[in-house]
């Protein structure tokens, strides 16, 4: 199978794979962040990454700074992948995107196997923040912060200038999200977390349990927000067990 689309990124195609990964990025984060992971599932998982607006080959379109947006538009996107069992992984920004596209797949009738949310509170968990309008200094303070970027790429003037646009269309988007309260999820749910992480607290990671009427677990590792990048061959191991688990069996259609 074969699709032309600007927001999915098929890095190692594994056609002959039970089920399909869909990967959602962090704010300012691009598809390629997710090629280690392509390459480190396949051929058992077909990977898709999923490529946001405002960066890299899509740098010159403009970044959309509502939520719910562009979860309507990777919904778009990916119902033509739908023939086999979708899971969802999306990291910060990106586990918030992954439970509305999860929502809007199961109106849609294509129930995810699975979804992964990292680093991300619950999105009943609503935090007031306004990073999207700062100076470009005080944007640059977050990423330091949340310790993320390269620091190398924080001093590059010219780098920074591609990239602030994007992260701020994104800041606004999670800023302004307002959850609407719906039933729970009928999809199982894996929430991982850093026990260091300023974004996330045990208590917000906890509140994702009440998102889902199936299968929740937690697990959290030892780092900030971006534990994964120290702890990816566990949060991969996660996601094969529990991919075996609860999509292997999901039937098609």
């Amino acid at each position: 199978m074969t699709h032309e689309d600007p927001w999915l990124r098929r890095f190692q195609p594994a056609p002959e794979a039970p089920v399909r990964l869909v990967c959602l990025p962090h704010a300012g984060g691009s598809a390629s962040f997710y090629f280690p992971v392509a390459r480190a599932l396949a051929p058992a998982m077909d990977v898709l990454a999923v490529q946001y607006p405002g960066r890299q080959d899509r740098r010159h379109e403009p970044g959309i700074t509502r939520l719910d947006e562009l979860a309507d538009r990777i919904t778009e996107a990916l119902l033509p992948w739908a023939d086999r069992p979708l899971a969802l992984f999306g990291h910060s920004m990106g586990g918030l995107l992954g439970y509305e596209v999860a929502a809007r797949l199961e109106d849609a009738g294509k129930a995810p196997a699975a979804l992964f949310a990292s680093a991300r509170r619950a999105p009943s968990r609503h935090r007031e923040e306004s990073v999207h309008l700062r100076s470009d200094a005080g944007v640059i303070a977050e990423l330091k912060l949340l310790d993320g970027t390269d620091s190398g790429m924080l001093m590059d003037e010219e780098l920074l200038e591609m990239i602030l646009p994007a992260l701020r269309s994104d800041y606004e988007a999670i800023e302004t999200y307002r959850h609407r309260p719906r039933p729970p999820l009928s999809t199982p749910l894996v929430v991982l977390t850093g026990d260091d992480d300023p974004q996330v607290t045990a208590d917000e990671a906890q509140a994702w349990s009440a998102h889902t009427s199936v299968d929740f677990s937690l697990h959290t590792f030892k780092g900030g927000h971006f534990y994964l990048t120290r702890h990816q061959n566990e949060v991969l191991d996660i996601i094969r067990r529990t991919v075996v688990k609860e999509c292997v069996a999901q039937p098609v259609g």
